[in-house]
């Protein structure tokens, strides 16, 4: 890594200190989020696919290209990827209404309802007591928890979509997994649980569906 421990951990306390309050804002919108998933309002698809979309540019955008570039170059990659995701999924969840919220009592649902707890509350609560305390720390509207939480709202969507949504949420968990080995943040290790595991469960599904289901006359 072209930085130190402390360069990474002091990223965050910049960044925690300069945005206050939007971490209040950003956990009030993922409450939005999930209130609207559950209770099917009227453009309730459209409304938590915008909020996912901001999530992803305010990463790529704030974060990555604001704050973390100033210690690791490729953050400016990182930055026009997430700033990518966030449009893709403006353009499919918003525009194009291809993102679709109905969570259910299966094990998509129920998997999607532990990575959305996960990443809200006990991924803070868990770095916590692994003495990662604030402003020195990961909190939700940085990448690694706010991708946690964005694979439990996928799981929870009620229909095929396009998977190319999966591809840069799954690179990362990939990515920022490493710094659960690099830096001691194991709360991170969920984050490559939640790409892998949310990938699979939803690929399967999308197949599980595709397939007709036979019946007396054509079996």
């Amino acid at each position: 890594m072209p930085f130190t421990k402390e360069q990474f951990f002091n990223v965050f306390a910049q960044y925690n200190s300069t945005v206050w309050p939007a971490q209040i804002v950003f956990y009030l919108l993922a409450l939005v989020a999930l209130v609207l998933a559950v209770k099917k309002m009227k453009h309730a698809d459209g409304i938590i696919s915008a909020i996912l979309a901001f999530f992803w540019v305010w990463m790529g955008a704030v974060y990555h290209l604001t704050f973390f570039t100033a210690i690791n170059k490729p953050a400016y990659v990182f930055g026009s990827v997430f700033i990518l995701q966030g449009l893709l999924f403006f353009a499919s969840g918003t525009l194009r209404q291809k993102l679709s919220f109905r969570p259910q009592l299966d094990l998509y649902g129920i998997s999607g309802g532990v990575f959305l707890l996960y990443g809200l509350v006990i991924y803070p609560v868990l770095g916590y007591f692994l003495g990662h305390v604030y402003p020195q720390a990961p909190t939700f509207g940085v990448p690694c928890p706010t991708t946690i939480f964005t694979f439990g709202l996928l799981l929870w969507t009620g229909q095929k979509f396009p998977k190319y949504l999966l591809f840069i949420p799954l690179l990362w968990s990939v990515i920022g997994f490493s710094a659960a080995f690099q830096w001691d943040v194991w709360e991170d290790i969920m984050l490559l649980v939640a790409g892998l595991g949310s990938t699979a469960l939803i690929v399967y599904r999308d197949r599980v569906q595709q397939q007709p289901v036979s019946s007396p006359l054509t079996s």
